[in-house]
């Protein structure tokens, strides 16, 4: 079926991606826009667009398909992106899905379950099972998703049961479905990805991968192609893993499999069954469109890249309206914003635009190429450079100071890199070379990096050694639990408060051992950053 008219059920900068592909490709485009975010970018840059309740609502969106006569749905990326019952209605409904069949979803978006099919398909995966079996350190997930909810590392079991708890509560928000699991926690792995494409004659090929081992709160934040640790035949076997793991599964579509990486060993992590945000980096080392190869596959076209080299380097950052320093989310209107004109740059908001606290606080992409990795690392830093906004917080001081690091700059990046390289902290002044320079054991153990550091929650009243203290929002969100009365004993880093912003919780700690001498907000509340929580009294 020829697609003529396409909506793109998900809003910002992947829908704005996706709009500019169709226009390419003369494929008309709907834009849909829930009541809280009217007059966005990707409103604008469609054709046309429709209201609707909500972006989660199946049965919203195959009302606006039928409204505006859509012969086609993209999910761009996000939870219905992964959701089998949402290709399934979108296909019963009569509407081409771009996307791959609900049965590989099903099997793929199951992390559980695509383990399962990874191990008898010959894929090394990171063992799971009950904390007492694993032991500690362990890493809780979410079984029906990824992009950091429901995810939880837990180093002893005094911490599990409050972390079990919260895992399940930020999965359920996020995804609808609260299990999770428990899996072998592997201190200072690299995160490396496989591209592929499939078909529905059932080819599958690999497009190289990305390396994306700089995280905060399990979510990305650097991404590069090719990786600086693989060599044309670790390069082989990942790939070749991942398409037997897609093959295993009967993927279509454009869709990423996962792996950890130590050294020359791998492990399967999860088989996301979408687009990347972190696609435009593959796009430019291996010339392809991915979303027009999503498109021509959904029109039942075969897979037709044959050309599968990796032409030089590409280096992407994601510009956030966030803290700088504890990767919390802002908000506010953006009052001035100038994004560089000499590299790659997909913008999900353009100067005037507001940036809230429901979705996500994506402003750009910033992707640079180059004909080698330094090169690439410079125009990037270039570009960061030439980047203003003003109106809203955003995590720009970070993103130059990273995309400076030498151990960055060396290839150095492990899961840990921002725990053992505090946000902003001043460079090391020699990066080690030679055989001590990667992680190493020793027979008493290699200890483990810090957590990864905590908003700053308590502003204290007058000098040093003040005996109150008010401990405030670290960003607006919401109040989902009051875990302290007035005249209640707390002790250090004992949280008293957890907000919620954009389906990740944040818990607010005490300071030190005190009282609560008052409590200001209750459970429901909405808060602005900033505002008072709790009153301390030593």
């Amino acid at each position: 079926m020829e697609i003529r008219k396409l909506l793109v059920a998900n809003r910002g900068e992947i829908a704005v991606r996706v709009f500019e592909a169709c226009r390419e490709l003369g494929i008309a485009t709907v834009a849909v826009v829930a009541p809280d975010d009217r007059g966005q970018l990707h409103e604008r840059r469609a054709d046309e667009a429709v209201q609707i309740s909500s972006y989660l609502e199946v049965e919203e969106h195959l009302r606006a398909a039928r409204e505006t006569g859509a012969d086609a749905v993209h999910p761009g990326y996000g939870f219905l992106a992964e959701s089998p019952e949402f290709a399934e209605a979108v296909e019963a409904a009569g509407v081409v899905w771009v996307g791959p069949a609900a049965s590989a979803l099903r099997s793929g978006g199951d992390k559980l379950e695509a383990k399962r099919i990874a191990r008898e398909a010959g894929v090394p995966v990171v063992p799971e099972g009950e904390p007492d079996e694993i032991g500690f350190p362990l890493m809780i997930k979410a079984a029906a998703g990824g992009g950091g909810r429901g995810m939880r590392v837990v180093r002893v079991r005094e911490e599990l049961d409050e972390a079990l708890a919260a895992a399940r509560r930020e999965a359920k928000a996020a995804f609808g479905d609260d299990r999770v699991f428990c899996e072998r926690y592997v201190e200072r792995p690299r995160h490396v990805e496989i591209q592929l494409l499939g078909d529905s004659t059932g080819n599958v090929i690999a497009l190289g991968e990305r390396e994306c081992s700089v995280q905060r709160r399990h979510q990305k934040v650097l991404e590069e192609a090719p990786s600086p640790a693989l060599d044309g035949r670790l390069r082989e076997r990942m790939s070749e893993a991942a398409v037997s793991l897609a093959r295993a599964i009967g993927y279509r579509s454009a869709g990423t499999a996962e792996f950890m990486l130590d050294g020359r060993d791998f492990w399967f992590l999860e088989l996301n069954g979408r687009i990347q945000v972190e696609h435009p980096v593959t796009e430019l080392v291996t010339g392809v469109d991915l979303v027009k190869e999503q498109l021509r596959i959904a029109h039942s076209e075969p897979v037709q890249v044959t050309d599968r080299y990796l032409v030089g380097h590409a280096v992407e950052t994601r510009l956030y309206a966030e803290d700088p320093h504890t990767f919390l989310p802002q908000a506010g209107r953006i009052e001035r914003l100038r994004l560089p004109s000499d590299i790659r740059v997909d913008a999900g908001v353009e100067e005037g635009d507001e940036v809230g606290t429901a979705y996500d606080p994506m402003i750009a992409k910033l992707i640079a190429h180059g004909d080698t990795r330094k090169e690439a690392l410079d125009r990037l830093a270039a570009a960061l450079d030439e980047t203003e906004v003003e109106g809203v917080v955003t995590n720009l001081p970070f993103l130059r100071w990273l995309v400076a690091h030498p151990a960055l700059r060396a290839g150095r990046t492990t899961t840990a890199f921002l725990t053992e390289y505090p946000p902003l902290s001043a460079p090391p002044l020699r990066v080690a070379d030679g055989p001590w320079a990667g992680a190493f054991r020793l027979n008493l153990g290699t200890p483990p990096p810090a957590p990864p550091p905590d908003p700053e929650t308590a502003s204290h009243d007058g000098a040093a050694g003040a005996e109150q203290s008010a401990l405030t929002a670290p960003m607006p969100g919401t109040v989902i639990r009051l875990l302290v009365r007035e005249g209640d004993q707390v002790q250090p880093r004992q949280p008293l408060v957890v907000l919620e912003a954009m389906k990740m919780e944040t818990p607010v700690v005490s300071p030190y051992e005190a009282v609560v001498r008052a409590v200001h907000v209750k459970e429901g509340d909405r808060v602005a950053g900033g505002e008072l929580l709790v009153e301390l009294e030593e």
